[in-house]
């Protein structure tokens, strides 16, 4: 069984990467928040220490958003030069303003444009080109039409978040329907999407037929222990989740101004919270502290309350959501 740890932008930057993975075993590749080249191709400062190829991360996948070849094939051409071994294409993102350029999960609306557009970057890539994708823009039986042009190219490995473009990251995932649908392809499939906790992640990846492996985000945020949980390691104890997060604040401290590390560390803090339990003061501290003392008032409280047995991402602490089971039928 192969884990991933999926791109989130403003979240798995580098330093997080970097802490991540020389604290936490069990994930096998860790993906780069994505890169948008155009035809003149030129990378920012930030981009450049992202993609950085003496980075102490176990291999690590950059990912590109565009639906232009040669802008593609000009990333490919630099990442490869950099000492890459793979690119992976993202045809998932659900933003508006990505998708209103048809690009990202935009591209999943225009079937003969994708084919043209594969056809383009697998004949010339100078690297294996791996894809993450959506089941369709409005209706998972979209992916009746993409999964064969999928098919007719070398896809390294094809990521399916188990959601429409029009679901964003709302309802229930299509489980039973993707495991279906890629039942009999050649291609080897990794599924994403909602294994948010250690129930959720055992129950899909206990089901792991016909899947080559598991892609996680939220749920990998905030248990940073959850790779090494489905593989039948130990839970996270919070002993360790506050050296990560001390480890991850002195990081950041160390290469950023005060107010970019507030900031980084408030996005982040939205996913510890929901290791705890009644933690709710905590979290209102966390989410306003605008400096170091406030911050720290907030995470000293956070860390006297009782961590969860199973933590399980909410997008808003103040608004419990329960753990559906996965039963394989959702809805949407």
């Amino acid at each position: 069984m192969q884990i991933y740890f999926a791109p989130l932008h403003g979240v798995t930057d580098l330093t997080f990467r970097e802490v991540h993975s020389s604290l936490f075993p069990g994930v096998d590749k860790y993906f780069i928040p994505f890169i948008s080249p155009t035809k003149g191709f030129h990378l920012t400062g930030k981009e450049y220490r992202e993609l950085a190829p003496d980075q102490h991360v176990p291999h690590p996948v950059p990912q590109v958003l565009t639906n232009d070849p040669e802008a593609f094939l000009l990333a490919a051409d630099y990442l490869s030069d950099l000492g890459y071994t793979e690119v992976n294409l993202n045809l998932g993102c659900p933003s508006g303003t990505v998708t209103a350029k048809h690009k990202g999960a935009g591209l999943l609306t225009s079937p003969d444009m994708l084919a043209l557009f594969l056809d383009e970057i697998f004949s010339r890539s100078p690297i294996p080109i791996s894809i993450k994708t959506r089941l369709g823009w409005a209706s998972p039986q979209e992916f009746h039409t993409l999964l064969p042009i999928f098919e007719q190219h070398p896809i390294l490995e094809l990521t399916v978040h188990a959601r429409t473009r029009s679901q964003f990251y709302n309802g229930r995932p299509f489980y039973s329907f993707l495991k279906e649908a890629v039942s009999t392809s050649r291609l080897p499939i990794v599924y994403n999407g909602d294994m948010l906790s250690t129930a959720s992640g055992l129950r899909i990846s206990g089901d792991s037929f016909p899947f080559h492996g598991f892609m996680l985000g939220r749920g990998l945020v905030t248990n940073p222990a959850l790779a090494r949980v489905l593989r039948g390691g130990p839970q996270l104890q919070a002993e360790e989740l506050r050296s990560f997060h001390d480890s991850l604040f002195a990081a950041y401290d160390s290469r950023y101004s005060r107010s970019v590390v507030l900031g980084k560390m408030r996005e982040i803090s939205k996913y510890f919270v929901c290791c705890f339990d009644h933690a709710e003061k905590a979290y209102r501290i966390l989410r306003k502290a605008a400096s170091y003392p406030v911050y720290q008032d907030g995470i000293s409280r956070l860390f006297d309350c009782a961590l969860k047995d199973d933590p399980f991402f909410q997008q808003d602490y103040l608004q419990p959501v329960l753990d559906i089971p996965f039963d394989g039928q959702p809805s949407v």
